[in-house]
């Protein structure tokens, strides 16, 4: 898997400020090469003083990256970028304020040449502070876009006061509590909290562990660093923080040191999917399978799943598997007995 292309994914409603990432990254001088693919030129106001060389669908940048457009089809254009001389770092593809990112992260999966080449390496969701809690009411893709993430920028948040950017965040956490949440001011973020974040590797993500989220009046006991702004300063919440649950969004959250039977567990995961797929937005694993010295990490897009050996587990690392569903009204129960039973 290292040798794979890096593709983050960047979703977000209309004007939540994906535009202001992209011309980050296609003019600063951080020295590496992104391929920035977006959905139409024209609407991504994108600073011609920055393009060396336009021919018809991929621009060359001041800064070594390139920014090409998708008219057509997705496949071609990576097909086309990965056959370019002087490779890129990383890809970044953005999607339309309106899309479900589902099927962008499919091509992942779904196209064996480019799966071969490529690897998702994050889904990365920029939300304005000002409009989320109305997007959250009228646009179902908006919820969608925070259930799906990895990242999530909550932008402009000069424009909110504070206490109703606290209620923001308790939202954001009731519908995916397990993204990384950074706030921000026309996404000044740094970019390697976005990019390259190999955010496949579950360790990363479930430094947070779901369980606090069932007792917001623990909340601020041993969770500080999620309340760690950009100047160390910790913020402590006070037992009045607002726990929110989204009724229409779940996550379902599994582990066990037990050993995993893999001629039980991939069956069980795929029948999974296969039935409840329209509602698992995502799913992502480490498991430690019996007789196996590899953890096995594997990650899913609806029905789409797929996994890969990852490393040797180190001396000393507990060896546990750990599986989260992200989704809609997702069967908590049977999900739980159906993994129980995959016990080797």
């Amino acid at each position: 898997m290292p040798d794979k292309l890096p593709v983050t994914v960047l979703t977000g409603y209309l004007g939540a400020g994906k535009t202001t990432l992209l011309n980050r990254i296609l003019s600063e001088q951080h020295g590496h090469k992104y391929a920035v693919i977006v959905n139409e030129f024209g609407e991504v106001g994108i600073d011609n003083d920055l393009i060396v060389g336009a021919d018809e669908e991929i621009f060359e940048m001041n800064n070594g990256c390139v920014c090409c457009t998708v008219r057509g089809d997705l496949v071609r254009i990576i097909d086309g970028l990965m056959r370019r001389k002087g490779k890129f770092d990383a890809i970044i593809l953005e999607t339309t304020g309106l899309a479900d990112p589902a099927p962008v992260a499919q091509t992942f999966f779904i196209d064996d040449n480019i799966g071969r080449k490529a690897k998702l390496d994050a889904v990365v969701a920029v939300a304005d502070a000002k409009w989320l809690k109305d997007r959250l009411k009228d646009a179902p893709e908006a919820k969608n876009q925070i259930a799906f993430a990895d990242i999530i920028l909550l932008n402009k948040t000069d424009l909110v006061a504070s206490d109703e950017l606290g209620e923001l965040e308790a939202r954001i956490r009731g519908i995916n509590p397990y993204a990384k949440l950074h706030k921000t001011q026309r996404c000044n973020i740094a970019l390697p909290e976005v990019l390259g974040r190999n955010a496949f590797d579950l360790d990363r993500i479930l430094d947070i562990e779901p369980e606090f989220l069932a007792d917001a009046t623990h909340h601020h006991q041993d969770h500080d660093h999620h309340h760690e702004h950009e100047d160390g300063h910790h913020h402590h919440h006070g037992g009045g923080l607002k726990h929110y649950h989204d009724e229409e969004m779940q996550s379902v959250s599994l582990k066990t040191v037990d050993p995993i039977d893999p001629d039980k567990f991939f069956p069980w995961v795929q029948d999974l999917v296969q039935k409840e797929g329209p509602n698992i937005l995502r799913c992502k694993g480490i498991l430690s399978f019996k007789d196996d010295d590899e953890r096995f990490v594997f990650q899913g897009v609806h029905m789409i799943l797929d996994g890969d050996h990852q490393r040797p587990w180190q001396p000393g690392e507990k060896r546990e598997s750990r599986i989260i569903f992200i989704g809609r009204n997702l069967p908590e129960a049977k999900i739980r007995e159906g993994f129980a039973a995959c016990v080797a």
